[in-house]
């Protein structure tokens, strides 16, 4: 028979659902069934559950290798549909007189395969596409085919962007030229005169409102891209005088992305609203408000204005926006815009998770202390008796002279008094006595200042079978959060404290923060690595500019994707994008197969002329060397 006590202590999956706060960030998508593994609901709470490692096992029966980057078709169509309806419902409540019709910025994931599924879930939205250079455009007007579905056309242009724009409404395209710099009005003056094609443009503005987090420096009156007032006035007078001022139809403005305060939000929507009714005024033919991106994402799901969060739901803001924009149209009787949103991030973070194994974990010496000599140095017996004496009244005390003893182990060493084995045991005796402190800490509804290091100091570091600056690279660049835990074992209390280290020769290819209800956690809670057994993390909320900023650093290159799509018996892989070869990642820096191949055979020849190898070592050499220009640039299982 079990003690009460016992029951009570058992470790629950609602535990592991409070501790990686599951429900916070990933509802309705993510959870934890019964089993103690991830679920996946690619339709939100109107469809079917995934069990994540169940998934894995079966991808990898298809031949498919982790890391494995999964894309769940189905959240991107609801992201979709939820945005949508989120702004039908705010239309309804204030009576506005005007509809949405949302964009999807292309920078933000241009997969094709993602690009091509979001055209087509979101063709009964019109939605369209927001292309921010040449060769975003010419994605755009290859995939986008949604009749009335709005192209809007961001970013630097030159002439040649300029008249493709133009004349692809001749094709049927509905493309908005939105002027960034004051250059640019003149090129389309002379584009539409030349083709003889009637533009429609818009102004982007440079509001006042500043934007809030890690891109709030890109916005206000120092941003990169956009007008000032006065510049936006010139245009208006340039396009008078040409008579294309009934070209203006659209005025644009973003605040940055990532915006976590509503408060910003609404600052700008105000600013906004009253640029876009002085432009009807002055006679602009206004038809569109672009809202820009900058819908945020809940990483840390804490619904707090932290950097990594946000104050707001997808409704509370489509209701601010609607609200704001009628509010100034109503005040001076003009028509309300059509309403415009760049929401990238908002749609497509959801659908990414990213899989990856441990391979290893770093571990101190477990057995016991032995037992003290009566010739040991005395530093050495002061260190075995601050372990012997460690209580949860003295843990703090205890650290310092354990700090201290330790230093002195150190410097002993340093000089010759020490051996190498003392000082060893020195080392063995103060983890031993940080391990002690630790467990007393972990007690204490408050950790001293001199003591909040040592959760990270005494964490383990497991080695993962990914690249950061490939797969997560904002997580370094930046210290972007994203929600990170095993996707199993959460029926099984995390004993263990940990950080993620990656493949890369790098001391920056590591993850140390991660999200919590508090602020940041320095350290992650992980399960104890057992060799020769499987143990998979995933990173979630990824699927927003991670795979297009990915970096080639130590020539780690994309790695396996998949989509997967529901359906009444389960799931069906819809593509299957299989990661670099060494070969492809080689020739992004100039390394030809063949000029490879023939280096290290002429290499090999020579060394068996001088009899430094023999035929059968040779054959084997050249065998594994051109197998591993085939292979995956990550670790394999196999190898």
């Amino acid at each position: 028979m079990v003690a009460v006590s016992a029951l009570a202590k058992r470790w629950t999956i609602q535990d592991s659902e409070q501790l990686y706060r599951v429900d916070a960030w990933g509802s309705p998508y993510f959870s934890i069934n019964a089993a103690g593994h991830v679920t996946v609901s690619p339709m939100g709470d109107r469809g079917g559950a995934i069990d994540l490692f169940a998934l894995i096992g079966d991808l990898k029966k298809r031949n498919l290798r982790l890391p494995l980057l999964l894309r769940f078709s189905d959240i991107l169509a609801d992201r979709i549909e939820r945005l949508n309806a989120s702004f039908a419902k705010a239309i309804a409540r204030y009576n506005y007189d005007g509809v949405y019709r949302g964009v999807y910025p292309v920078k933000v994931n241009q997969q094709r395969q993602l690009v091509e599924e979001l055209v087509e879930f979101g063709r009964p939205f019109q939605f369209g596409l927001e292309a921010g250079s040449k060769p975003e455009l010419l994605i755009a007007l290859a995939t986008l085919k949604t009749p009335g579905a709005l192209l809007i056309c961001n970013g630097y242009k030159d002439r040649e962007f300029i008249e493709t724009a133009l004349l692809a409404r001749r094709l049927g395209h509905n493309t908005i030229i939105v002027l960034e710099q004051l250059e640019e009005v003149e090129t389309v003056i002379q584009a539409a005169a030349k083709l003889g094609i009637a533009p429609v443009v818009g102004v982007r503005a440079k509001l006042n409102t500043k934007g809030k987090g890690h891109w709030e420096d890109s916005t206000g009156e120092k941003a990169k891209f956009g007008l000032t007032m006065w510049e936006i006035l010139e245009v208006t007078d340039r396009l008078r005088a040409v008579g294309l001022l009934d070209s203006l139809q659209l005025l644009h403005f973003h605040i940055g992305s990532q915006v976590s305060a509503i408060t910003t939000i609404k600052e700008a929507l105000r600013e906004a609203g009253q640029i876009y009714v002085q432009l009807s005024l002055l006679g602009a033919n206004m038809r569109y408000l672009d809202v820009g991106g900058g819908l945020g994402v809940d990483y840390d799901g804490s619904r707090t204005n932290f950097y990594a969060s946000k104050n707001y739901s997808m409704q509370n803001y489509a209701y601010d926006v609607v609200a704001a924009v009628k509010e100034a149209c109503d005040d001076k009787d003009i028509p309300v815009p059509t309403l415009v949103s760049e929401s990238g991030r908002a749609i497509a973070a959801h659908q990414s998770v990213l899989v990856f194994e441990v391979l290893g974990c770093s571990t101190r010496p477990t057995e016991a202390i032995e037992p003290l000599q009566e010739d040991e140095p005395l530093v050495v017996r002061n260190l075995f008796e601050t372990l012997e004496n460690v209580t949860a009244q003295n843990y703090q005390e205890s650290y310092h002279d354990a700090e201290q003893f330790k230093d002195e182990a150190v410097s002993l060493f340093s000089f010759g008094y020490l051996s190498l084995r003392e000082r060893a045991r020195a080392e063995r005796l103060f983890w031993a006595c940080c391990d002690r402190i630790l467990q007393a800490v972990r007690q204490q509804n408050y950790v001293p200042d001199d003591l909040e290091d040592l959760e990270r100091i005494m964490a383990q570091t497991y080695y993962c079978n990914f690249s950061v600056f490939q797969s997560a690279p904002d997580s370094w660049a930046i210290d972007q959060l994203f929600p990170i835990m095993p996707i199993h074992r959460l029926d099984e209390e995390p004993s263990c404290r940990g950080i993620i280290a990656d493949l890369t020769c790098d001391s920056d290819g590591k993850i140390d923060k991660f999200i919590d209800l508090r602020d940041v956690k320095n350290v992650l809670e992980l399960h104890p690595y057992r060799s020769g057994e499987p143990y998979y993390l995933a990173l979630f909320l990824g699927g927003a500019y991670q795979e297009i900023l990915g970096d080639l650093h130590n020539l780690f290159g994309d790695t396996d994707a998949v989509h997967i799509h529901m359906t009444p018996k389960g799931y069906k892989v819809e593509h299957v994008i299989k990661g670099d070869s060494m070969t492809e990642v080689l020739q992004y820096v100039q390394y030809s197969r063949e000029g490879l191949l023939e280096n290290v055979r002429r290499a090999t020849e020579q060394a068996l002329q001088a009899n430094q190898i023999s035929l059968a070592e040779a054959s084997l050499f050249l065998k594994d060397y051109e197998h591993s220009l085939n292979g995956y640039t990550y670790l394999s299982e196999e190898g």
